[in-house]
């Protein structure tokens, strides 16, 4: 079926977004064009807004309109440890758990040779910038469960490891409510492997 231009570049233009399929980005396009348009131009006006106003903050690497981020600002948060993960989606997870305190630092991605990924493409140089700081005596590596995230976790290990900084990694295994029977092979070894005495 063919669409006038405007609303082709509109369906072209969802596509482009993750997991948005042909059948979603026509249902989005004929969405936008049945609102109102003030809440259209509402919307254009935040895309471009957080295209325009957000950048990375030159310390952790997060996300923010502010640089450095609140969280590098805040003081009062522990200063001997920095947490490592992979995306900002990553630092709000963490932070609505209400349980950490300290730093992060953001790779913004995964080695993943596969995909023509290495160390240098994701924010390792900086995170060993930030380990010079005496202050900090332990590093949490936490990376994905996954294939990359093993592999980048396994190699700021041993990058970090002549520097004498206790390095730790989340634990990993069965969710809460989950049942023994569903869980994989390696989801089963890894909470085996993490297991603590009561």
């Amino acid at each position: 079926m063919y669409y006038p231009e405007p609303i082709s570049k509109l369906i072209d233009s969802f596509t482009k977004l993750p997991g948005i399929g042909p059948k979603t980005a026509v249902r989005l396009a004929f969405f936008v064009l049945n609102m109102k348009e003030e809440d259209v131009l509402d919307f254009a006006k935040a895309l471009v807004s957080a295209k325009r106003e957000l950048t990375h903050c030159h310390i952790c690497g997060n996300i923010t309109d502010q640089d450095p981020c609140f969280i590098c600002q805040d003081q009062s948060r522990d200063q001997s440890v920095i947490c490592v993960v992979q995306d900002p989606k990553d630092v709000i997870a963490m932070e609505k758990m209400r349980e950490y305190n300290g730093l992060y630092h953001i790779l913004n991605g995964a080695i993943s040779p596969i995909d023509g990924i290495g160390p240098e493409d994701i924010n390792v140089p900086s995170l060993l910038d930030r380990l010079k700081d005496e202050r900090v005596t332990e590093l949490i590596l936490a990376t994905n469960p996954n294939v990359e995230g093993e592999a980048t976790a396994m190699y700021i290990s041993r990058l970090v490891k002549p520097s004498g900084i206790k390095t730790t990694r989340i634990a990993h295994g069965l969710p809460m409510g989950g049942d023994l029977e569903y869980a994989d092979e390696v989801t089963l070894s890894k909470a085996l492997e993490g297991r603590r005495e009561l």
